[in-house]
């Protein structure tokens, strides 16, 4: 998180640190974030006809999502366990691709942008994981936040 030109992940000394986030107010938080796996078009069929022989690719992709953005303290160094109130990933089927979309939302005093990363990223990568037998091409791309609100920064939805 910068502040201005100031990073607020290192001390004086440049050192990495966890930001104090103990005298900030808690607030509604929500942010959505979104991934792409690109796929053959035959791979986009298994999956669409449900005859991935992994089983229900999505459905499993959908619920690692939500186990990823749980996990999100544990996997990134410097962010805060936050308590999640809400956590949403879906998968729709689109000409060239998965499209993994994600919602996540916390009252708190930090926000919730990299639990909504996370949990697209792990849901891409599970995905790969169930289809790569049959697509070892495929390509993860496009992981990105499409918009948070709440907190000291304000609202961000990205320009399309």
């Amino acid at each position: 998180m910068a502040t201005g030109n100031k990073l607020t992940h290192l001390d004086a000394e440049g050192r990495a640190r966890m930001v104090d986030v103990g005298d900030k107010p808690q607030s509604q938080r929500t942010a959505k974030a979104e991934a792409r796996l690109l796929a053959t078009p035959e791979t986009l069929d298994l999956v669409r006809s449900g005859q991935a022989k992994k089983g229900d690719v999505i459905t499993v992709a959908e619920i690692a999502g939500v186990m990823g953005a749980k996990k999100t303290a544990d996997l990134i160094p410097l962010c805060h366990p936050l308590p999640l109130n809400k956590i949403n990933v879906s998968i729709g089927i689109e000409e060239t691709c998965l499209r993994v979309t994600t919602e996540a939302r916390t009252t708190g005093q930090t926000g919730v942008e990299m639990e909504a990363l996370t949990a697209a990223g792990v849901a891409a990568l599970t995905l790969y994981d169930m289809l790569k037998a049959v697509d070892k091409s495929m390509t993860i791309e496009g992981l990105r936040l499409l918009e948070k609100t709440g907190g000291v920064s304000g609202d961000y939805k990205r320009d399309e």
